[in-house]
């Protein structure tokens, strides 16, 4: 453990779990920045990141500013050689990037340029990348717009999920910053500038980009459900009830059905037609219900036969 590096570490989710995890085994963490707590279920009780819960099981003082532009002093007095940030929520101010010896080190689950923004990982799916990675950028005021020091590659499966992606990055992120870190003591990190041109935004998730669009391709609606699984969950319209897919397998090439029409009802699933062909809905959750297989909601539905030629939407 390299206990004269002092650093401040900065995020929020469980993405960001492995990375705080290896700074504390190897470097002295002397303060830990999360999002301020927020109300979790139906009783509104305060829940905590995952990351504040690391930092209480080790001791590590917690800070949770609401507006960190206007809230970093606390920060500043612990005087860290250099800042980690993770998936952590907010905007850094000019006054927290300019002050460490080593200055604000970022872990980004995209291979940036690709994919600037909060939902790297879900755009990746989403669009069709057969690969993605986790670049080390040294940041600056702009949105994932500085110099990149390292990055990893690694494939994007065909079954892959947002879930199962997120879980590979968090750890491939934690073993390159692990390399990376004596590199920029040391001043052997090659820094390399972003190429513009090459640029693309990765925003967060909307609501409308959890409804399912049947219009698309049965790749492009495959793409989408898996893009979206298990946070926060693709769906459609049943009958005016919500229905979220977790799972679909991409079916047969048909035409000449409306977009959305259930087309087939058998053991594999729920077939439903799209732009080129029909998306089997395989792994469902029918509003107020648990989820499900498919085939099992099938099997309880006292006229399953009179779901064929619904319209989903």
């Amino acid at each position: 453990m390299n206990s004269q590096m002092k650093i401040v570490f900065m995020g929020t989710p469980d993405f960001s779990v492995p990375v705080l995890k290896m700074l504390i085994q190897n470097y002295n963490v002397v303060g830990v920045v999360s999002q301020p707590d927020k109300p979790i279920g139906r009783g509104g009780k305060l829940g905590i990141s995952p990351v504040k819960e690391v930092s209480l099981e080790h001791g590590i003082p917690i800070f949770q500013p609401n507006h960190i532009r206007k809230e970093y002093e606390e920060i500043l007095k612990l005087q860290p050689d250099m800042i980690i940030t993770c998936a952590y929520g907010q905007i850094i101010p000019k006054e927290i990037l300019e002050y460490p010896k080593y200055g604000c080190i970022n872990v980004h689950a995209s291979l940036l340029p690709k994919h600037r923004g909060g939902a790297p990982i879900h755009r990746a799916i989403i669009e069709g990348d057969t690969k993605t990675g986790i670049t080390i950028m040294q940041m600056d005021i702009g949105m994932d717009s500085g110099d990149i020091l390292e990055q990893a590659e690694i494939p994007i499966l065909d079954s892959d999920t947002a879930e199962t992606l997120f879980d590979k990055l968090s750890e491939l992120g934690a073993t390159l910053l692990l390399e990376t870190i004596p590199k920029i003591i040391e001043g052997k990190v090659v820094r390399r500038k972003q190429v513009e041109e090459e640029v693309t935004y990765a925003y967060n998730i909307s609501k409308e980009d959890e409804k399912i669009d049947f219009t698309k391709t049965r790749r492009e609606v495959y793409n989408q459900i898996r893009g979206l699984n298990s946070f926060p969950v693709a769906y459609t319209m049943l009958e005016g009830s919500r229905l979220k897919v977790f799972e679909s397998k991409i079916g047969e090439e048909k035409d000449s059905f409306p977009f959305g029409q259930i087309v087939r009802i058998d053991k594999e699933g729920i077939g439903v037609s799209t732009k080129d062909g029909i998306i089997l809905l395989t792994v469902i959750q029918p509003e107020g219900k648990k989820k499900m297989k498919a085939s099992d909601y099938l099997n309880g539905c006292k006229n399953k036969e009179s779901l064929l030629g619904k319209i989903l939407g």
